[in-house]
């Protein structure tokens, strides 16, 4: 009988070990995904020690602050569109109160290549007009407006009023892996600095990203190569021998710099030169510092020298957030 009811009592509990194992379990629900946002915003400010643009400084070599605002539209994980506002401190011969970036584009990608393709409005508004020396005419007879003959830089250099322009630019940028990438770059302008003389800017950068320490900072190193060609001016910047405009000179820049990033803070320590003569560059920025008269070439033959395109090492602290990664 005991052998009976052992037996009874394994079936029993056979049969309701498989009878469980039969039970249908209740699926727990996965969340829904998160809805795709494609409304981003970028913004960001820096401070640097000196505003070098392509080689040029754009603040006699002296500190400037920076800041922008970009709305950007993911039109899917692989093309984004988006409108900007910049703004830097300067400090230019017509003594324009600053420089005001107006820009939009377009952002493809394919695999690892990243396009980025635009135009870019740069405007100086508050500039004076500096002619003077007595002059009511250009070289080329053209006649000058009242204020251009009642402002007078002291080195004799010439500006006008209103230097605004745009470009049309074009972007690739390779990512070979987390740690390379190299970018080409080509700007195009038909009216450089509102001279009259077209530009035209090429370069390459290469960047090195090391791993990130384990207290989160971050630290790369990256390096530029470029060539500005420049067209034929005006006759407002011509000179006795050529009074229908000058052939500003082409000039080789370049630039070197180690980085250091944590959270949204960079800091960015750079060495930037080109290979213009101070003379060719006191023609082409109208620097109203330059000075001397051994710096002679063909368009500057007053001969002042300016130091605007020479060596210079940059130090840049910025700021730089995105609402979708910085205000959730």
């Amino acid at each position: 009988m005991k052998k009976l009811a052992l037996l009874a009592t394994a079936l029993a509990m056979i049969s309701s070990s498989a009878m469980a194992a039969d039970m249908a379990v209740k699926a727990v629900k996965a969340p829904p995904p998160a809805p795709f946002d494609p409304w981003d915003v970028a913004f960001g400010a820096g401070i640097m020690s000196d505003y070098i643009f392509r080689g040029v400084t754009q603040s006699n070599h002296n500190p400037s602050v920076s800041a922008y605002f970009e709305p950007r539209y993911n039109v899917n994980k692989d093309l984004q569109l988006y409108v900007g506002v910049a703004g830097e401190s300067i400090s230019f011969a017509n003594r324009a109160a600053a420089e005001i970036d107006v820009y939009g584009g377009i952002r493809p990608t394919f695999g690892q290549f990243a396009f980025d393709i635009g135009v870019w409005g740069y405007l100086y508004p508050g500039g004076t007009c500096y002619y003077g020396g007595g002059a009511v005419t250009d070289t080329a007879g053209n006649p000058l407006s009242p204020e251009c003959q009642a402002n007078t830089l002291t080195n004799f250099n010439v500006m006008k009023r209103d230097v605004s322009f745009f470009e049309v630019y074009g972007k690739v940028t390779y990512t070979i892996n987390d740690n390379w990438a190299f970018t080409l770059n080509e700007y195009y302008s038909p009216n450089f600095l509102n001279t009259g003389a077209w530009g035209n800017y090429t370069s390459i950068i290469g960047k090195y990203t090391a791993p990130a320490f384990a207290n989160g900072v971050g630290m790369y190193v990256s390096g530029e190569f470029g060539r500005q060609w420049l067209g034929t001016s005006d006759s407002f910047y011509g000179v006795p021998a050529f009074p229908n405009g000058i052939k500003y000179a082409d000039y080789n820049t370049w630039n070197i710099g180690i980085g250091f990033t944590y959270k949204v803070f960079t800091l960015d320590l750079r060495y930037s030169d080109t290979d213009m003569s101070k003379g060719d560059c006191s023609a082409f920025t109208s620097d109203y510092t330059a000075g001397g008269t051994t710096n002679v070439t063909p368009i500057n033959p007053g001969g002042t020298g300016s130091n605007w395109c020479g060596a210079a090492g940059i130090a840049k602290l910025s700021v730089d957030l995105t609402a979708a990664s910085n205000l959730k």
